[in-house]
């Protein structure tokens, strides 16, 4: 499968919206998705670097950045240790580091550019919070679909077996 929201939007449309943010691919996984867990901190990745080393089999970390272009929130070490712990993929509303390494892991990962610049650890970020993105509710547990097309969220998982 090359596209995954062209169809999903076709079969699916009521159920769907559409972040209009244009993130950028970084991992070697085009099209991923799962259940939304979420974070919110600011220049600070400490609490990406936490949740990550947990299980995330069907699940995708959805960090809110707030947008900032100034530091990374992921780098190569933090994304393997999602990769080994199974995530499916991560979409950051900020930026990743060593983007090269990034480009050979075998998960999806989004992000709005890179900087090579560390984070400053101070262990603040929320975990499991709402999150305001493009006027649109993200709350934990809702599902996240992505593929080249962008980037799209539903309430509930969608039946995929006939697309599949």
């Amino acid at each position: 499968m090359k596209d995954l929201l062209p169809d999903l939007f076709d079969y699916f449309n009521n159920e769907l919206v559409l972040l209009t943010t244009q993130y950028k691919q970084y991992a070697k996984r085009t099209i991923f998705w799962g259940e939304i867990v979420t974070i919110k901190c600011f220049e600070d990745n400490s609490k990406v670097k936490e949740i990550l080393k947990t299980e995330g089999k069907g699940k995708v970390l959805f960090v809110d950045g707030g947008a900032s272009l100034n530091r990374a929130l992921l780098g190569d070490l933090i994304a393997l240790s999602a990769v080994e712990n199974g995530w499916e993929g991560i979409v950051i509303n900020g930026c990743v580091r060593d983007a090269g390494a990034l480009k050979m892991m075998d998960i999806g990962i989004k992000a709005i550019g890179t900087n090579p610049i560390k984070t400053q650890k101070k262990g603040v970020g929320e975990v499991n919070c709402m999150i305001l993105m493009d006027n649109i509710i993200i709350i934990p547990g809702m599902m996240l679909y992505s593929d080249e097309n962008g980037i799209g969220i539903a309430n509930t998982e969608l039946d995929l077996s006939r697309l599949l």
